[in-house]
């Protein structure tokens, strides 16, 4: 489990970036790009998408630091037996952050997050490659299965 915590703390940490680089492009875009005689981010819905997104964003993350805190501070073994539950729901957690805010930063962006190149295209990369986030070091009902196990354990000694 020594081995999987690390795993997926690598997981977690680049899936909280990509999702930071999806909010931090369809930020600009919405910035930019004029509808109906206003920029994007002046109309309530693409505010609601943004604002979104930085919520998820910015719980994961703090997630991850509490994470991080706690694999500098635990020995090979504590982390082995208390951190298994966390970094899979943590896990599960920021991949579907990151697959939300690719979805979202693809809406806000339209077609152009659907072209190889321009404005959108590491929107449509990273959008294209949510799924390899959420699959290796185990996928996200293999996690939760796993957390719930682990969270069981002591409560079956009762």
């Amino acid at each position: 489990m020594y081995n999987f915590n690390h795993e997926r703390w690598g997981f977690i940490a680049q899936s909280t970036e990509f999702a930071r680089v999806c909010l931090d492009d369809a930020t600009r875009y919405a910035l930019r790009r004029r509808t109906f005689g206003k920029t994007l981010i002046e109309h309530p819905v693409i505010r609601a998408k943004v604002g979104e997104m930085a919520r998820q964003i910015e719980s994961t993350h703090a997630m991850l630091e509490l994470m991080t805190y706690q694999m500098t501070q635990m020995t090979k073994k504590e982390q082995m037996t208390k951190l298994a539950a966390d970094s899979a729901l943590i896990k599960v957690q920021a991949t579907k952050m990151f697959e939300y805010c690719a979805r979202e930063a693809a809406q806000i962006f339209g077609g152009a997050s659907y072209v190889r190149g321009g404005q959108g295209e590491k929107v449509e990369r990273l959008y294209r490659e949510v799924r390899a986030m959420a699959i290796p070091g185990g996928s996200e009902e293999i996690m939760i299965d796993l957390a719930v196990r682990q969270i069981l354990k002591p409560i079956k000694k009762l």
